[in-house]
């Protein structure tokens, strides 16, 4: 296969574009190891071994580097390496890899999000915000279902009321429904912030 272009990314770190389709990313000491000019052939034996015993290795450790420095659905790790600029088929060696020892999976990140948020946020703000990072809605329905007993909503309301300075003896109406309000838009149902703040005097 015929190298075609080495477009520089900084002064070490090269892409390499073999019959003029981006191929991969090499460090300047690869490309001397491997002999890789432009205009220059690069054997498939080659090729393969850059894949294998370079390129599979590094996605390995950047993937465990980036789920090290925090959990990760598996949609976002997969576009943290393509943007890293792994090819496809790296990419799924490495997302099989750590799969492989348990360190992703969507259903486990769905709880361990849920049980981080419930405290502080509405079931349906926790629902929306796993749909939008790419989580299937079966799994995240799923895991809500397992981590919710029907208390959590009420003590999350409850946090935040303390949190804004709600006092039922001290605040005004006009404070009480825009706190109510708030919590509305945050996704709590109509009784359970009305329970939780007891102003069963004050309509909203």
């Amino acid at each position: 296969m015929i190298v075609t272009k080495l477009e520089p990314m900084t002064k070490t770190k090269y892409k390499v574009y073999l019959e003029d389709q981006f191929a991969f990313v090499l460090y300047k000491g690869e490309l001397a190891r491997y002999k890789i000019q432009e205009e220059h052939d690069l054997s498939k034996e080659s090729v393969i071994e850059i894949k294998t015993e370079i390129l599979a290795k590094r996605a390995r450790l950047r993937a465990l580097h980036l789920l090290n420095y925090m959990d990760r659905t598996e949609e976002n790790l997969r576009a943290k390496l393509k943007r890293d600029l792994y090819p496809e088929d790296i990419i799924e060696q490495a997302m099989q890899y750590v799969k492989s020892f348990g360190y992703i999976g969507d259903a486990n990140y769905a709880r361990r999000f849920i049980e981080s948020k419930k405290c502080a946020k509405s079931k349906a703000e926790i629902k929306m915000s796993l749909l939008q990072k790419g989580i299937a809605r079966e799994t995240v329905e799923n895991a809500l279902e397992e981590l919710y007993s029907g208390q959590e909503e009420m003590e999350a309301i409850q946090k935040l009321i303390e949190k804004k300075g709600y006092s039922k003896e001290t605040s005004t109406d006009a404070e009480k429904k825009k706190l109510y309000g708030y919590l509305l838009r945050k996704g709590f149902q109509h009784e359970d912030i009305r329970q939780v703040m007891q102003v069963s005097s004050w309509k909203a």
